[in-house]
């Protein structure tokens, strides 16, 4: 007589967390990386803050003054 193969169910092994060592090295190298950045000096990064929070300024009463002018020539045709 020929023996049947008993399927024995095998328990699955308790999950580790695979990602776990992949975080760690990824945030390794985001510090790594960040350690090489050169980072300017408080007087070119005010100077730079200065230039953008200007030109912000400038642009933006640009465009006030279309949106008046464009807002009184639909008055006009209206």
């Amino acid at each position: 007589m020929a023996k049947k193969k008993e399927k024995t169910a095998k328990k699955p092994a308790p999950k580790k967390n695979k990602n776990q060592p992949g975080i760690v090295k990824y945030f390794r190298g985001v510090v790594s990386e960040v350690k090489k950045v050169s980072w300017p000096s408080r007087k070119e990064l005010i100077n730079t803050t200065i230039v953008v929070v200007s030109f912000i300024l400038i642009f933006s009463v640009i465009v006030g003054l279309i949106d008046l002018g464009l807002g009184a020539l639909l008055e006009l045709i209206t």
